[in-house]
């Protein structure tokens, strides 16, 4: 019988070994220079010599001191490329590789990338940073190098800027873990000015696509654009969380791939005004679907008997494209378009800028004003509750208030 403790370096057991001897052995796996991991392990103590699990923690604790001083500094500085970025893997991205209970929310570490986040940058990794890289050491990866390889890739600024910023931090992982010194991406220029404008919604393509939409993507884009949800943050409602009293929607989840997780930043949790005239849609479509419990998704999908929402990215081949077609509409148009048009009509109505940060839950007012926020002819009115009224009634609506 043996009772284990894991750690991020290695694992402690509690170990009876054939001569009857308890002791506490000490396992962990040891990167090589051309990136294998060895297997070692190593005898602490007997458990009459160190009688607590927190006593044989403090022997440990010096032996991983000691292990990392044999590492000499050169060696270090030889580490693998692709070394260090399965290092950074598995310390700072460890939700894309883990599988998680339907239902249940990923609660992740202090400081640690949200899943979203996560899988971006698997992507990035992936598709462009190691097929480059993978072959260097961290050592002999040089600035200007990386600058002109940015310049030559077929990408928006914005993705280059991503790729930049990824590899950063990689190399602050490294200099956490006193693998190398210096970060030489830092001096890394590389601009994230878009190349091209977001694609912006009017009023009319609104309304013609919601004549083309059938339930449940009717109330989900009338939603969304009235709303300004990302579109995790959308198919994590449940009806829980509308509260038709309030007039309000608690946002306290995000589901991206399936994975339910928490919202992108603190200031993405806080509650959003629901029109009363939307409150209705959406009440309208609790009566129709039949997942309509408190512990329900909003927006369930019956492929999956309710248990999960829908995919994102089914639904838009299978519904929302058919209907950008059919409604005459052109141009890059996804999920978050309906985000950036919401932002958009937020300004045309004459908002302030704090109170479209508020209804868009930045943490930053700058995203907001540079990003979400672009000049459009239209009447100023209100905000949220104009905005649902000019895609519900049409332009004849502005006129009443």
């Amino acid at each position: 019988m043996f009772r284990r403790a894991r750690h991020q370096r290695g694992s402690l057991k509690r170990v009876r070994r054939k001569s009857g001897e308890v002791v506490w052995v000490f396992r962990w796996y040891e990167t090589q220079i051309d990136g294998s991991r060895k297997y070692r392990k190593t005898v602490v103590g007997s458990a009459e010599e160190f009688k607590t699990e927190a006593s044989a923690e403090q022997a440990v604790d010096a032996l991983r001191l000691t292990i990392n001083q044999q590492t000499p500094r050169q060696q270090l500085q030889s580490i693998g490329f692709a070394t260090l970025v399965q290092h950074y893997r598995e310390h700072e991205m460890p939700d894309i590789f883990k599988k998680q209970q339907p239902g249940k929310i990923g609660l992740e570490a202090e400081g640690r990338k949200s899943y979203a986040t996560q899988a971006t940058y698997e992507g990035y990794l992936q598709k462009w940073i190691l097929p480059r890289w993978r072959s260097y050491c961290i050592a002999d990866v040089k600035s200007v190098q990386v600058e002109e390889w940015l310049r030559s890739l077929p990408l928006a600024p914005g993705s280059k800027a991503k790729i930049r910023n990824i590899m950063s931090a990689l190399y602050s992982h490294a200099i956490r873990w006193e693998w190398i010194r210096h970060n030489p991406i830092t001096a890394v220029r590389q601009s994230a000015k878009r190349s091209k404008v977001p694609t912006i919604l009017t009023i009319e393509q609104i309304q013609a696509l919601l004549e083309c939409l059938e339930e449940p993507c009717r109330t989900m884009v009338l939603l969304d654009a009235a709303t300004g949800l990302r579109v995790g943050e959308l198919l994590g409602l449940k009806w829980m969380d509308v509260d038709f009293e309030k007039l309000e929607i608690n946002v306290t989840r995000s589901v991206v791939k399936q994975r339910i997780g928490p919202c992108k930043t603190e200031a993405s949790q806080k509650p959003i005004p629901l029109h009363a005239e939307l409150g209705e849609q959406v009440w309208n479509w609790r009566l129709k679907t039949p997942y309509n419990r408190p512990e329900d998704w909003v927006f369930a999908s019956p492929h999956k008997h309710g248990t999960q929402p829908y995919w994102p990215g089914s639904l838009f081949r299978a519904h929302l494209q058919p209907a950008l077609r059919e409604a005459e509409i052109s141009g890059k148009v996804g999920w978050h378009t309906l985000r950036h048009t919401f932002g958009t009509l937020m300004k045309a109505n004459g908002e302030d800028i704090k109170t479209i940060q508020e209804l868009l839950r930045h943490a930053n007012y700058r995203v907001t004003a540079d990003v979400y926020t672009q000049a459009m002819t239209a009447a100023k009115r209100e905000a949220q509750a104009k905005v649902v009224r000019m895609i519900l009634r049409g332009k004849s609506a502005q006129k009443v208030d």
